[in-house]
């Protein structure tokens, strides 16, 4: 496959994605942002524990 050829691909790829994308609604954009700050709350703290009991034992 050429590069021309793959980037012909890469490109209809992409048109077809940005077909079927839409906009969230407001309700959907606050579920997002809540699921996204609870999973980084839960990811710091488990860092937090790891980080705590390395340096206890360690």
């Amino acid at each position: 496959m050429t590069l021309s050829e793959r980037l012909k691909t890469f490109i209809q790829e992409c048109s077809r994605v940005f077909r079927i994308t839409r906009k969230p609604s407001g309700e959907e954009f606050k579920i997002i942002v809540k699921v996204s700050g609870i999973g980084i709350l839960i990811i710091g703290l488990i860092g937090f524990v790891v980080h705590i009991l390395w340096e206890m034992f360690a």
